[in-house]
């Protein structure tokens, strides 16, 4: 069981805001916490306007970049479009493509080999620039720490635009021009864009200077969308307004390749965060895993659907070997874990390079604890980095960069590079330094809850409401609720391929309500009686052409 902490109401503003909006004080409650507090912020907040965005030229360096697009068209010039092989970086690589055929602007695209050349910009990938006569290259989700690399092909005679969100390191890269709002002297407001993000604002920028149908480039807010959630970036702000407009592009025109993955969902309809973040984004990410990434570049680029389906059956076939290769990985990982410790960090020669980061992720659920997962080849170890709510793991890991052969990333994930031999020390620094600096409360794995609801007073206009607050992220996160002393129906139930969910059944005043917990088979054993506790959100069941209410269960006892 996870310790449950509940969020302070205050009174007086939610009595107020529940007047001025004619909505009940728990909905008022839950917009206060979300910093709504008003009319206004009210309907900014349930109808994000893309007019409330800033403009691109804000951003350092934009001016620069838009005109050596511009130039590169004038004088027919080769582009290379080069990418990172996670969902952000595919989504932007694939829209950066489309953009420029729709410019007639000559462009080939390139994604690294995460097992070949890892993360960044490799200098195989300038090699490859140079073979095809490029001209230009366009780096998305990458290349603000590839000084060596970028210095390379400029050297070579290719000019470079670079696309990052990606924190910075000592010094910038001598590109043409750097598009990222986390460098220094870069005064665009909004500092949490994802990297298609800020691809999406150079194409704003190249419209808006070339006085084109800005409708048009609202065409890949989808792109924008998927890449938001799946890269896990504060969805607030322009991230939000972008991300909230994406899912309804998603619903009434999606592109084809994206079409096509939600068709091998069998999900057509009523597509949320939830679709993206654990059916689209997978399968994305399973080509650059298993596969490689340029894979799903074709699918998303892909402008005939009959294709674009068999692309997009690849995907599925890749994402459940994906599925196998982390389950398997995943059960040698919990051996490793030293419960005593402040830390994880795992490693084998056998695991595939390409899940350790889902690995992590998992093994924090295990041991609720700053956790590292590396896959060792050739006498350099991979690791994948994931932290846990409020501690900057980023910041961590760059206290050891004497440790280190490369690394990157941001608070809550990173990627790092290390020899070997230097293994162990950077473990035993790792877990010295965290020990040393987090806040023990912090190790508790803690659901923050909304509120205390009655479910007898629960009904679909309550629901429709808080549904509304979507999409949910980081800075947004899906209201949580907790009711007390429920009467089971029924007793609890195993379900799924793996009987690992467990189903309730719900007996209150009025209704029955049915709850599914997923993955929470194994807390059943700490269950007595008919009478529960339970933690949940909201959600939705389909079931022979019907739809009801269902709880979406965090946590019981």
């Amino acid at each position: 069981m996870k310790k449950w902490s509940y969020i302070k109401k205050d009174v007086s503003l939610i009595s107020k805001l529940a007047k001025d909006l004619n909505v009940s004080e728990d909905i008022a409650h839950l917009l206060i916490k979300r910093e709504v507090f008003d009319f206004n912020s009210a309907k900014d907040f349930f109808r994000p306007n893309l007019k409330h965005t800033h403009s691109p030229f804000l951003m350092k360096d934009m001016d620069l970049a838009v005109d050596r697009i511009i130039q590169a068209k004038n004088t027919h010039e080769n582009v290379l479009v080069y990418g990172d092989y996670d969902v952000d970086g595919v989504t932007s690589v694939s829209m950066m493509c489309l953009f420029l055929s729709s410019q007639q602007i000559n462009y080939q695209f390139y994604c690294p080999d995460r097992y070949e050349e890892g993360y960044g910009v490799s200098k195989r990938g300038i090699d490859f620039a140079l073979e095809n006569s490029v001209d230009l290259i366009i780096t998305l989700d990458c290349g603000i720490r590839d000084v060596e690399n970028i210095a390379y092909a400029k050297s070579m005679g290719i000019d470079v635009i670079i696309c990052d969100h990606h924190n910075p390191g000592k010094s910038n890269p001598n590109a043409d021009a750097i598009l990222n709002p986390k460098q220094k002297e870069c005064n665009y407001p909004f500092k949490d864009l994802c990297g298609c993000g800020v691809g999406f604002k150079l194409i704003l920028a190249y419209y808006q200077k070339n006085k084109l149908d800005l409708s048009k480039v609202y065409e890949y807010l989808d792109f924008v969308a998927v890449a938001n959630l799946a890269d896990i970036v504060p969805i607030i702000g322009e991230n939000r307004i972008y991300t909230f407009h994406g899912i309804l592009k998603l619903n009434e025109n999606p592109s084809i390749g994206l079409f096509s993955l939600l068709n091998r969902l069998s999900k057509t309809k009523d597509i949320s965060s939830s679709e993206v973040l654990f059916g689209i984004a997978p399968m994305i990410n399973a080509a650059g895993r298993i596969s490689h990434a340029g894979d799903a570049v074709k699918l998303l680029i892909e402008k005939e659907l009959e294709q674009a389906e068999k692309y997009a059956e690849t995907l599925f076939f890749l994402n459940n070997e994906r599925k196998k290769i982390q389950n398997e990985i995943f059960e040698e990982a919990l051996k490793q874990i030293d419960y005593n410790s402040y830390t994880t960090v795992v490693a084998s020669s056998n695991w595939h390079k390409g899940v350790i980061g889902i690995v992590a992720s998992k093994l924090i659920e295990k041991h609720y604890r700053p956790t590292i997962v590396f896959s060792e080849s050739n006498g350099k170890m991979t690791g994948s980095a994931r932290s846990i709510s409020n501690f900057n793991i980023y910041e961590i890991i760059s206290k050891c960069e004497d440790l280190c052969e490369n690394f990157g990333g941001h608070k809550y994930a990173a990627g790092i590079t290390i020899k070997k031999e230097n293994y162990e020390s950077f473990k035993n620094r790792f877990e010295l330094l965290v020990s040393g600096n987090i806040d023990k409360e912090l190790l508790k794995n803690k659901i923050d809850i909304d509120l205390n609801l009655d479910l007898n007073g629960l009904d679909d206009k309550f629901y429709r409401i808080v549904k509304q607050f979507s999409p949910f992220g980081p800075g947004n996160p899906e209201p949580i609720f907790c009711s007390y002393d429920l009467k089971l129906k029924y007793p609890p139930r195993l379900v799924g391929e793996s009987q690992t969910h467990v189903q309730f059944t719900i007996e209150t005043n009025n209704r029955i309500i049915k709850g599914i917990g997923f993955n929470l088979a194994s807390q059943l054993k700490e269950l007595n009686g008919d009478r529960i506790n339970l933690c949940y959100s909201l959600g939705e069941n389909f079931w022979n052409n019907k739809r009801e209410l269902q709880l979406i269960i965090k946590d019981f006892y």
